[in-house]
């Protein structure tokens, strides 16, 4: 059961209710607004799951989240076009390597690929470290959040890559999955993450090359041109 903490206060209900209403307005003609207040719902229940206290700003993640799935239906549900191919990155916490992949990816795809990224068991934070390393590289991850794993996005992927999430990615017939064997960050030295980034670097740069031919010659190691 959750926090009494958790339950919405007059304040955090009003916020949520503008989240309703512009996500409403966004999906106009898609989803009825009474199907937008389910996805907001249940981006709230499933956000302070794991919680152990709500930032101010609470009412933005939660946004995000349900605007990220319900985009992902609308694309399942054949109600918005899917104009380029959509990779999922999953690892357990989504806090460290499926971070740093979907940072990754979405910088060296750009608009010309979907990038979502999720954990099987979801941390309160991204690795303190881990926004060290991607910093080096120029990337900023700090206003990213883990994020629980669902069926839908999973569904929407046209490819889904694992790492060290287990078996609790649901499996789909004829959907493309890789699984990357790569060493979890929680509780390394900056030393090793870097390694463990660089890693994950060579790994996405591997799977757009088969995505997106024309990323073939940006160079693998640094995309971002770091030192």
């Amino acid at each position: 059961m959750q926090d009494p903490q958790f339950h919405k206060s007059d304040p955090m209900s009003s916020a949520l209710e503008s989240v309703v209403g512009r996500l409403a307005t966004k999906y106009h003609g898609v989803f009825s607004q009474e199907t937008v207040a389910r996805a907001v719902d249940d981006a709230w229940d499933r956000l302070t799951e794991h919680a152990t206290v709500l930032p101010p700003f609470f009412p933005a993640l939660v946004e995000r989240f349900a605007k990220d799935q319900l985009g992902a239906a609308a694309q399942v549900e054949g109600l918005a076009p899917k104009t380029v191919p959509e990779v999922l990155f999953v690892c357990e916490h989504n806090a460290g390597r499926s971070q740093m992949a979907a940072a990754l990816a979405h910088h060296l795809g750009g608009d010309r690929l979907g990038v979502r990224c999720a954990g099987s068991n979801p941390g309160e934070r991204i690795y303190p470290v881990v926004i060290e390393a991607m910093s080096e590289v120029g990337l900023d991850v700090t206003h990213e959040f883990p994020k629980p794993l669902t069926d839908i996005v999973v569904r929407a992927a046209d490819v889904v890559v694992t790492m060290g999430c287990g078996e609790a990615c649901p499996v789909y017939p004829g959907k493309r999955y890789e699984d990357w064997e790569v060493s979890d960050p929680e509780g390394r030295p900056i030393e090793q993450v870097r390694l463990i980034r660089d890693e994950i670097d060579k790994h996405v740069h591997e799977l757009l090359t088969t995505l997106l031919p024309d990323t073939a010659g940006v160079d693998a190691k640094h995309p971002v041109g770091s030192a």
